[in-house]
């Protein structure tokens, strides 16, 4: 007998977006890790103007994220992408004039909202290209080089700012988005058929045509789970000056990364296999547990150890649920599935630190830890209400779509 030949992953679309992907974001965490302190020096500004011009990004792409789900049911995705790439290069070069602080502030937001255009479009083609019954696994790939641009980024900022400059880091970022539109316009996407979209008619501006109702429930548990893991991302730094391990703060995020490079393609894989909720339920109580544990750190190692499971839990919940949220939508609205997810993820991620911010300073950072590790593995619940009990019915719809 013939075997039936397997579908590919590793397609070169695939490849080029993962990598346009790495770009993006390593631009973005990159500029984040030293906005503040250029501005600080550059325009002698307040520390909270210095914030704003740091926490705009994000409004920026927020403002990007809620519009691009729509137009990309109107404009062809390829199209888009490259619009995108061009105007991110374009926003970049901006840094590099110097007209006072509104200004850079300004080219901050626009900075946001092309980035929040080009990754939005990039995580609907990328699951195009990916076979269906490899979703689970190629997201998890994919996200490998989010997760990779999320331990680097930072690193090479940081050191850029203490060797090379500011003036340096900007061109550096404008080269790597001039890399991004070349390859971009590599990427072959087929077309999505007319016959599979349905245009909603009627007067007025529907909430439908910026977010998928359907990726409502799944993205609202990330949205949580992001305002959790804010707490780590804006404010280990602080909290390991206060257990005098600053030394070890540098190397969590790297333990972070090498643990979701190591679990990911592996945990995509059996979400094929068996479905979201042999991952998602361990995932909640192994960030859970991790986080607890950071607020207990009283040595290095329990430091480290306490980042192992934190990537462990929340790298793979924040996969699997981008899984989910674009695998509930009809396939014409993967797009505005997309965008919902990424809106919900920036908020969480965005606001986060703002709110803790406030609370911190009356629980203290090892009370603030523990109560959001209980938080975590209660959000379970929630899960299991919003999508856990519907996860075979929803495996057996997609298994009916793919044969």
């Amino acid at each position: 007998m013939m075997k039936t030949a397997q579908p590919k992953l590793w397609t070169k679309d695939f490849i080029i977006l993962s990598l346009v992907n790495f770009f993006l974001i390593f631009i973005y965490l990159l500029l984040n890790a030293t906005i503040a302190l250029y501005v600080l020096r550059e325009f002698d500004a307040t520390t909270g103007q210095a914030g704003l011009a740091a926490g705009i990004f994000i409004i920026g792409a927020l403002t990007g994220r809620i519009f691009t789900g729509s137009l990309m049911k109107r404009l062809q995705y390829k199209r888009l992408l490259v619009a995108g790439l061009i105007f991110f290069a374009l926003t970049i070069l901006l840094y590099l004039v110097n007209y006072g602080l509104s200004f850079f502030i300004i080219s901050r937001f626009f900075n946001g909202i092309a980035l929040g255009i080009t990754t939005t479009v990039i995580g609907t083609l990328v699951v195009l290209t990916i076979p269906t019954s490899k979703r689970g696994e190629g997201i998890g790939y994919f996200a490998v080089s989010t997760a990779v641009a999320t331990g680097l980024g930072p690193f090479v900022g940081l050191y850029m700012a203490q060797h090379t400059g500011f003036y340096m880091i900007f061109i550096v970022c404008l080269l790597l988005a001039i890399v991004s539109i070349i390859i971009g316009f590599f990427v072959r996407i087929p077309e999505m058929k007319k016959v599979d979209v349905v245009e909603e008619k009627g007067k007025g501006i529907k909430l439908s045509e910026y977010i998928e109702p359907k990726a409502l429930p799944i993205s609202f548990i990330v949205l949580i789970m992001t305002f959790c893991f804010s707490s780590v991302l804006s404010y280990i730094n602080l909290y390991a000056i206060e257990l005098n391990l600053i030394d070890t703060a540098s190397f969590f995020f790297i333990v972070y990364t090498v643990t979701v490079l190591i679990s990911r393609p592996f945990t995509g894989r059996l979400m094929d296999s068996i479905g979201a909720n042999y991952i998602m339920y361990p995932a909640f109580i192994i960030f859970g547990i991790g986080m607890v544990l950071l607020g207990t750190a009283h040595s290095a190692l329990t430091l480290l150890i306490a980042a192992g499971l934190i990537g462990l839990g929340f790298g793979n919940i924040s996969s699997i649920s981008q899984t989910i949220a674009v695998t509930v939508a009809p396939p014409h609205r993967m797009g505005l599935a997309s965008a919902t997810f990424f809106i919900f993820y920036d908020i969480g991620n965005g606001f986060g630190p703002s709110l803790l911010g406030l609370v911190i300073p009356i629980t203290g950072y090892p009370t603030i830890y523990m109560i959001l590790g209980v938080a975590v593995i209660a959000t379970s619940v929630l899960y299991y209400v919003l999508y856990g009990k519907k996860e075979k019915a929803n495996r057996y719809i997609l298994n009916k779509k793919t044969g």
